[in-house]
């Protein structure tokens, strides 16, 4: 497999606006060959779904989840361009799956942009110390924490985490494939999680694990 530079992802996202993750796949899936890359981000939805993203979408709607029992409800505004989509059916079972996956995975924000800077260095400070305490040279510790904190972005960034019913992708992604099927911008925008007796000493649950049961 050919090596994929930095510079070489960053020439292809410029080209086709798609994102660097996506840009570094589709260069290893065409061995570092840039033109062939671009094609199979068209291929894909990508690079169209990219250009998109900065069209307006107002319209939408506030899609709700509530867990089996009532212990856990989730509402979710996920906005797209026409009313017309808002009531597509496809849309809306999108929007439903969102609200879902919001109530098993529990995501703190939106996105990475959303993790207030004081959290975010309070989480860099815990894991300086952590890797300190492995008994880590301080000349690679800031290379380790910026990789950990990578975890830390997709245990609690709705965008970053992994679909709960298709681990192989996550919500971003997720957001791109819809925008590429139905032609329209879509933006998640907001999203709020209430959990049944929360902050309140109650026996703990793994409601991801009953969601995904659920599921089978």
């Amino acid at each position: 497999m050919a090596t994929i530079s930095a510079k070489l992802v960053k020439e292809l996202r410029e080209k086709t606006g798609a994102g660097m993750m996506d840009c570094k796949r589709a260069l290893q899936e065409c061995d570092g060959d840039i033109d062939k890359a671009a094609i199979y981000l068209r291929e894909k939805g990508i690079a169209d779904s990219a250009k998109k993203a900065d069209r307006i979408a107002a319209e939408g709607i506030v899609a709700s989840y509530i867990h089996m029992g009532g212990k856990i409800g989730t509402l979710v505004e996920i906005n797209c361009e026409t009313d017309f989509v808002a009531r597509n059916e496809d849309f809306q079972k999108f929007a439903k799956d969102i609200a879902m996956h919001i109530a098993a995975a529990n995501p703190k924000y939106l996105s990475r942009e959303d993790v207030p800077a004081e959290v975010l260095e309070e989480e860099k400070e815990i894991l300086r110390h952590q890797a300190l305490n492995e008994g880590k040279p301080e000349k690679i510790v800031e290379r380790m924490v910026d990789g950990r904190i990578n975890k830390f972005y997709k245990e609690n960034c709705l965008l970053d985490q992994e679909f709960v019913k298709n681990p192989d992708q996550t919500i971003e992604e997720l957001v791109k494939e819809q925008i590429a099927t139905i032609g329209e911008n879509i933006k998640i925008r907001r999203f709020v999680r209430y959990e049944m007796g929360e902050g309140l000493e109650k026996k703990q649950e793994d409601f991801a694990a009953e969601v995904a049961a659920q599921m089978k």
